[in-house]
C-alpha cells in the first residue's frame, strides 16, 4: 500500500500531481472548496520544449493538441472603436493553447482511477504527528496522511495553516483583473478586441467552440481593494465602477455582468515562499510562486508537478530528501517564468498615454514580436529528470 497524500485543490497542479502520484503506486485525495471542477476562465498556453515534453511523458500531447484553440489574436481599439495594435494568434497563445475549464477536465479524468476526489470542503486545521499530518476537514471527518501538499493557487489554505498569513508572501502588483461569460452580441469571429484607455483594458473575445458565446475580460490599475473574495455581487460592483463612463462596447459588457452566472475576480499578484516545505506539508504551483496572469503559471504547474512527484517516488519515503530536490531543480525555472506576470498589468493596460503609444508603436514591429516569442521560449526550458516508470513508493 503507498503512501497517502492530501492534496488541496482540484484546479490543474493538483490533478497534475494525482496523476503522477497514482503512477507510482501513491494514494492521492484531492480535496477541492468549489462543489464540482470549475469550469470556463481563459485559455491557458504551454510552450517549449519543456512543456510539451512533460505533456507527452503524461500521455496527454495529442490529446489537447486535439482540443487546441489554435490561438487566439488580440486586436485593441480606441473608444470609437479605431484599431490600434494587432497582437498574433501565437503572441499570447503559445504553442498549444487550450480552454482552461477543458484542460482541468482532462487532467481530473486522467488522474481519476487512482484518486480520491472530495468536492464541497476544505482543510480547517493540519497538526503534524509521529503518524503522518492529521487534517481536519470544514465538513468531512478528520483524518490523517502521511504528506500534505497545498495546490490551491494565490490564496492557499494550506499555505495559511502550515506557513502562516497571505499577507507575508503575496504582494499586489498594482492592478485588478475579471472574466465571466455573455452572449457574442458583436458576432465575432475567434479572437479577442479589446477597449485600451490609460490604465483599463476591456476585451471580448468569442467562444471558441459555441461562437454565439463570448468571453469578457477586464483588466485595470488600482491600489489594493478591500472586499470579500466570496461575494460575486461586490466584485461585479467593482468592475462597474471601475469602467463606468467608456465607450466602445463597453457599456453592454457591463449590463452582461447582471445575467453573468460566475464571476472570477482577483487582483494581479505574485507570491513568493522563502521555503517550499515545511516538515511534512509542501506547496505547489502559485501557491509557492505564483503570478496570477503572465507568469506561465498553468505550463509551471505541470512541470513541477511531474518533478515533485519523480522525486518523491525516487526517494521511496524520504519526503525531506523528495522536498529539497524538487525546489532545487523547479525554483529558478519557476521564478524565471514568474517574472512575466510583473509586466502584465503594465503591457495590458499601461497607466499614461505616452505608455500606451510607446507600447502599440513598438509591438507594431514583428521584428520585437519575434524577439518576445523567442525569449518567452527559453525562460520556460529547463533540464527534466528522466524518472523511470517502475519507481514506486515502499
Amino acid at each position: 500500500m503507498g503512501a497517502k497524500v492530501l492534496i488541496s485543490g482540484a484546479s490543474i497542479a493538483g490533478p497534475a500531481l494525482a496523476h503522477w502520484l497514482g503512477r507510482y503506486g501513491f494514494e492521492p485525495t484531492v480535496v477541492e472548496l468549489a462543489p464540482a471542477l470549475r469550469g470556463g476562465g481563459q485559455a491557458v498556453d504551454f510552450r517549449g520544449e519543456t512543456h510539451r515534453t512533460v505533456l507527452a511523458r503524461m500521455g496527454l500531447l495529442d490529446e489537447l493538441r486535439r482540443l487546441g484553440t489554435g490561438g487566439t489574436p488580440m486586436t485593441f481599439v480606441d473608444e470609437r472603436g479605431r484599431r490600434l495594435l494587432h497582437l498574433p494568434a501565437d503572441f499570447a497563445g503559445g504553442e498549444i493553447e487550450v480552454p482552461r475549464g477543458e484542460l482541468a477536465q482532462v487532467l481530473h479524468r486522467h488522474s481519476l482511477p487512482s484518486t480520491e476526489y472530495v468536492f464541497g470542503d476544505s482543510i480547517t486545521a493540519l497538526r503534524e504527528t509521529a503518524a503522518g499530518v492529521r487534517a481536519e476537514f470544514r465538513r468531512g471527518t478528520p483524518r490523517t496522511f502521511d504528506l500534505v501538499i497545498g495546490a490551491d493557487g494565490l490564496h492557499s489554505n494550506v499555505r495559511r495553516l502550515a506557513f502562516g498569513p497571505e499577507q507575508r508572501y503575496v504582494r499586489h502588483l498594482g492592478y485588478y483583473a475579471a472574466t465571466w461569460q455573455l452572449p457574442n452580441h458583436l458576432g465575432l469571429p475567434p479572437g479577442a478586441v479589446g477597449l485600451n484607455v490609460p490604465g483599463r483594458l476591456a476585451a471580448l473575445g468569442a467562444d471558441h467552440r459555441d461562437h454565439a458565446r463570448a468571453g469578457a475580460f477586464v483588466l485595470f490599475a488600482s491600489a489594493g481593494l478591500r472586499y470579500d473574495r466570496h461575494d460575486t455581487e461586490q466584485q461585479k460592483e467593482l468592475v462597474r465602477h471601475a469602467f463606468a463612463g467608456l465607450g466602445w462596447e463597453v457599456p453592454r459588457l457591463l449590463d452582461s455582468l447582471r445575467e453573468a452566472p460566475e464571476l472570477y475576480f482577483d487582483s494581479i499578484s505574485r507570491v513568493d515562499v522563502p521555503g517550499w516545505s515545511s516538515g511534512r506539508v509542501a506547496l505547489l504551483g502559485d501557491a509557492a510562486c505564483g503570478a496570477t496572469i503572465g507568469g506561465m503559471g498553468t505550463g509551471t504547474a505541470v512541470v513541477a508537478a511531474y518533478v515533485l512527484a519523480g522525486e518523491l517516488a525516487r526517494a521511496r519515503g524520504d519526503h525531506r530528501t523528495a522536498f529539497t530536490r524538487y525546489e532545487s531543480i523547479v525554483r529558478g525555472y519557476a521564478e524565471g517564468c514568474q517574472k512575466g506576470g510583473d509586466r502584465t498589468g503594465p503591457f495590458l493596460a499601461p497607466r499614461t498615454a505616452a505608455g500606451l503609444r510607446l507600447r502599440n508603436a513598438l509591438l507594431g514591429r514583428p521584428w520585437i514580436l519575434n524577439r518576445m516569442l523567442e525569449l518567452g521560449k527559453r525562460v520556460s526550458t529547463v533540464a527534466l529528470p528522466d524518472y523511470p516508470a517502475e519507481l514506486t513508493p515502499r
